[in-house]
């Protein structure tokens, strides 16, 4: 890294749903979480791990500007059926090396709020999901 300029801004991330751009989205996070199981070793006293399973977690934050949200999750669920989408993610800086894309694949909503609001604040939603799959579509390199 030649300088601290290269070090992207989360302020230029976009989310798309579905092929729609969700520009009221304010935040993005979609991680694995690992289990492990311990494995002894002959010859070492340390033990050592073997990834045995993984989760796929994140969570998608937007400003309420819209019903989305309850167009897309609350009526299928309702109906009793459990919707499937696809999430992507694209974070760039005008000063960075370039962009990275990554697709999330089979995200399935945890929750969904019907309603969370207080006076003098902007109101604002956290959609919890899981996912499992992911591609990388774009990635940055120097």
């Amino acid at each position: 890294m030649d300088s601290a300029k290269r070090v992207i801004n989360g302020t230029y991330g976009q989310i798309w749903l579905e092929g729609e751009l969700i520009a009221e989205c304010y935040g993005f996070q979609a991680k694995y979480t690992f289990s492990k199981e311990d494995v002894q070793l002959c010859g070492q006293l340390a033990t050592d791990s073997k990834i045995t399973s993984i989760k796929g977690t994140g969570s998608l934050r937007l400003h309420k500007v819209y019903s989305r949200a309850a167009v897309l999750v609350g009526d299928a669920i309702k109906n009793g059926k459990d919707p499937r989408f696809t999430v992507i993610s694209l974070l760039k800086d005008p000063d960075a090396y370039g962009a990275e894309r990554v697709a999330v694949k089979n995200v399935s909503f945890d929750d969904l709020t019907l309603a969370d609001w207080e006076a003098k604040n902007a109101v604002k939603v956290e959609m919890p999901f899981t996912f499992t799959d992911h591609e990388f579509l774009d990635v940055i390199t120097p």
